[in-house]
């Protein structure tokens, strides 16, 4: 049978157990609908795999709208994305801005970490910006806190890179692997509860949630969105930001 049957298939089957997903007089299946229904049924229990495959395009095609909506904000945020301040940047002067929102209990995002590095230690004209954008609660809090903390010290790199290797992320160890990064961990603890730190997290939620941002990792190269610990997505979108800087120069 043809791909697309199937497909259509699950489709169907989806659209029958959902009620269409509109608001509508009710009414009790037909005839035809019940037989249509356990045919669909029947192949889907032979065929599982199907259902598999949908449900990754309809994640494809969430993603490709929330970055196509993202697209929009981009220009009007641009300060805010890529000339914070406040944010850690490695490769300050770097002629290429990629920006990472991120959370360091983000299992995508500890996937994608030693890519992020490889891209800052092998490209300095990559000026890469850190977004500390909590989403995984109290630990994940404590972690931006003590590598925002950490940030006058000149040690947020290795620690981003200890948190990121880090599979349970606790206190203990946020304090461990701080330490073992070098840094002073009460001082950087103190730095980082200030008022200034819930105020700098804060603008950061703000600002992705103006960026339609709902999830990590998230990366911003010039004009485009790249959801997810798309890295292959990612270092083309860098290419593309080189070959339009060359144009332009």
């Amino acid at each position: 049978m043809p791909l697309r049957r199937p497909l259509a298939l699950a489709a169907a089957a989806l659209v029958l157990t959902t009620g269409m997903a509109a608001c509508s007089q009710p009414q009790g299946p037909s005839k035809s609908d019940q037989e249509f229904g356990k045919k669909v049924r029947a192949y889907l229990l032979e065929n599982p795999e199907v259902l598999l495959e949908v449900s990754a395009r309809l994640q494809e095609k969430q993603l490709a709208q929330a970055a196509s909506k993202s697209q929009g904000a981009i220009a009007k945020h641009r300060q805010a994305i890529e000339r914070d301040p406040r944010d850690f940047v490695a490769n300050p002067n770097g002629t290429i801005t990629v920006t990472e929102f991120f959370d360091y209990k983000c299992g995508y995002c500890k996937i994608a970490a030693p890519q992020v590095v490889e891209i800052i230690e092998k490209n300095p004209d990559i000026r890469f910006v850190f977004k500390e954008f909590v989403i995984f609660g109290r630990e994940s809090e404590l972690a931006a806190r003590m590598a925002i903390g950490a940030q006058a010290q000149g040690k947020t790199l290795p620690v981003y890179k200890g948190m990121m290797a880090e599979k349970s992320l606790d206190e203990a160890a946020i304090a461990r692997i701080a330490k073992a990064a070098g840094v002073d961990v009460e001082k950087a603890r103190a730095d980082g509860a200030n008022a200034a730190v819930t105020q700098q997290l804060q603008d950061v939620q703000g600002l992705a949630q103006a960026l339609h941002i709902e999830g990590t990792p998230a990366f911003i190269v010039g004009d485009k969105m790249i959801p997810g610990a798309d890295m292959k997505a990612l270092n083309l979108a860098i290419e593309e930001a080189r070959i339009a800087a060359k144009k332009k120069g």
